[in-house]
């Protein structure tokens, strides 16, 4: 047996305004009020008089408690998604006091640009006992996920998104809590991402790598991010790298590994310039006459040349005074 999904769009809903409603509600009141009051007083009416009025009076209550299920307020940056009796009606989106069908369910889903960082998590909800007020839980900074480069290196990275709702509609009933979805969504993303990559760029630095292609990894990841959340209703308005190292166990074999190659590529740049140094040196002495070498005292100039341009130490010179 097939089933098929239903994919929800968002359509728009413009309820009553809840200021016009308001006055024939208080008038409903006013009318059950003074019936109540008649009702107590007992004015000689005939018991099958009382009994009507009884009726009418519970209705009134009863009518007056529902309409006032209706009414309900969107403020700036949220929405109300209306259900009538587990049926979509549509989504309001206006700010202001509105009123809809009573026994609608009316629920809400903010419009804020939100951000998160991959690895974080929600703390409990805390009730302050003086006031009974309850307190949100904060956002605790997220922990670095463990994956492998592209060479197999395991790595700590995270990641900061920042994501909103574009369709309630989706948001709400094509997944099941699109908060969680999007978080959970996102750090798939970026461990699938940082596996198709190296850590650090090769030799040819054209290559690009998690540590110097920053700014292609964020698009990157955005980008598949988007097609992810599509089906949620949501909308990935950026996500960056916001950290990144090797993993404890090789950071110190890693560490080494970078130093060594700092080492050899300015050793290969002292050398190159060394190099051209005592070239121009011979060319420019012979070419002035100073002086002039032949095979072996070329050889010993280059020597004496490269020891001095390349050594750690500054050269302790031997002058020479005099002939032996």
């Amino acid at each position: 047996m097939s089933q098929t999904t239903t994919n929800h769009e968002e359509r728009t809903l413009s309820p009553w305004n809840g200021w016009l409603v308001f006055p024939f509600h208080t008038l409903l009141l006013l009318i059950a009020i003074v019936m109540l009051v008649d009702v107590i007083s007992n004015n000689g009416a005939p018991p099958i008089g009382r009994s009507v009025e009884v009726v009418v009076v519970i209705m009134g209550i009863f009518v007056w408690l529902a309409i006032w299920l209706g009414y309900f307020v969107v403020g700036p940056g949220d929405s109300r998604a209306i259900l009538f009796f587990g049926k979509y009606k549509g989504t309001v989106r206006r700010v202001g006091f509105h009123w809809v069908k009573p026994f609608s369910s009316k629920r809400k889903v903010s419009l804020r640009v939100r951000t998160f960082e991959t690895g974080s998590s929600v703390g409990s909800d805390v009730t302050n006992p003086s006031t009974g007020q309850v307190l949100k839980g904060a956002r605790t900074r997220g922990h670095p996920i463990k994956v492998n480069d592209r060479d197999g290196n395991p790595i700590e990275i995270a990641a900061v998104v920042v994501w909103q709702v574009v369709d309630t509609a989706q948001a709400l009933f094509n997944v099941d809590d699109y908060a969680c979805f999007v978080e959970v969504q996102a750090e798939s993303a970026l461990r699938n991402l940082a596996s198709q990559f190296h850590y650090d760029a090769p030799d040819d630095h054209e290559t690009p790598s998690l540590r110097g292609s920053t700014d292609l990894i964020g698009a990157k990841l955005r980008d598949e991010l988007h097609q992810r959340l599509a089906q949620a209703g949501v909308e990935v308005m950026e996500a960056r790298i916001s950290s990144l190292a090797y993993a404890p166990e090789i950071a110190a074999v890693m560490l080494r590994r970078q130093q060594a190659t700092a080492v050899v590529a300015a050793r290969t740049k002292i050398v190159e310039g060394a190099v051209g140094m005592v070239e121009m040196a011979l060319v420019q002495l012979e070419a002035r006459n100073i002086a002039k070498f032949s095979d072996a005292d070329r050889v010993r100039m280059v020597s004496n040349l490269l020891v001095v341009l390349c050594g750690e130490t500054n050269a302790q010179p031997v002058v020479q005074t005099g002939h032996s």
